[in-house]
């Protein structure tokens, strides 16, 4: 009797042992179907920066047709014109009115959180025409990062360049700084049409959206993440333009 209840118990053991190897297996299933899943996980497919082709224009032509495009001919045609290089921004065309225009990468989105979802994404190009005071105290910052990108820095090496930056050497942010991103072919999200809407960028101190109205029910007017002091002290207010620059509506979403 005591060797049967032996037996007995011994086949409950092996019942077990299978049972929890059983589970153990399909445990493991799981968790690679779940880790599989956040890899492929279209929300956030660039977790670090591509190599550095992808983010250039083989065309040098094309660069400049699209960074004109940012801005109705009237002011791009006298606008400096900028392309990247592999070593940062590069002037292709030297203007007459003071004007800047360029295609600007994932890089000169938010660092962090939700709206950071592009920086990485070789796929970004954004077209944008800054206007003189902008030309002197905004696209520095553009420079700045580009310089520290293609150098191989860290996100939080680059945070802490710019903090430098800001203190030795950007130049004050002048009043009237603002930017035209008006171009049908810019490249903005991987979703939908990816050009979003056609746009104008005022640059202010940090201050409280309201004050512009941003954000409110109705109102033109919203408060771009871009910078918001995560470093630069600075915000972003966009208005829809409601044309692209070659004068064809753009449909205000």
């Amino acid at each position: 009797m005591y060797e049967s209840f032996n037996s007995k118990e011994e086949s409950m053991n092996q019942k077990i042992v299978k049972m929890i190897a059983l589970g153990a297996f399909a445990l493991g299933i799981v968790l690679g179907e779940c880790w599989q899943a956040q890899a492929q996980d279209p929300k956030a497919p660039y977790a670090s920066m591509a190599p550095l082709e992808q983010y250039l224009m083989a065309d040098r032509n094309a660069e400049i047709a699209l960074a004109r495009s940012a801005a109705p001919e009237a002011i791009s045609r006298d606008a400096d014109v900028l392309v990247l290089g592999r070593h940062g921004y590069e002037t292709a065309i030297k203007g007459k009115n003071g004007f800047v225009c360029a295609v600007e990468r994932g890089w000169m989105g938010p660092f962090n959180g939700e709206d950071a979802a592009n920086f990485w994404n070789p796929k970004i190009r954004g077209p944008i025409c800054f206007n003189p005071p902008a030309a002197r105290s905004i696209l520095p910052l553009t420079y700045k990062r580009t310089e520290m990108i293609l150098a191989g820095q860290s996100k939080a090496q680059i945070i802490d360049g710019i903090k430098t930056f800001i203190k030795q050497g950007l130049p004050p942010l002048e009043p009237g700084a603002m930017s035209y991103m008006m171009s049908k072919d810019q490249y903005l999200t991987d979703d939908g049409d990816h050009h979003w809407r056609a746009h104008l960028m005022f640059y202010t101190p940090l201050m409280d959206g309201a004050v512009w109205g941003a954000d409110l029910p109705h109102s033109p007017v919203m408060l771009n993440p871009q910078f918001g002091g995560a470093p630069e002290p600075i915000d972003v207010f966009m208005v829809p333009a409601g044309r692209w620059s070659d004068g064809a509506a753009a449909p205000v979403k």
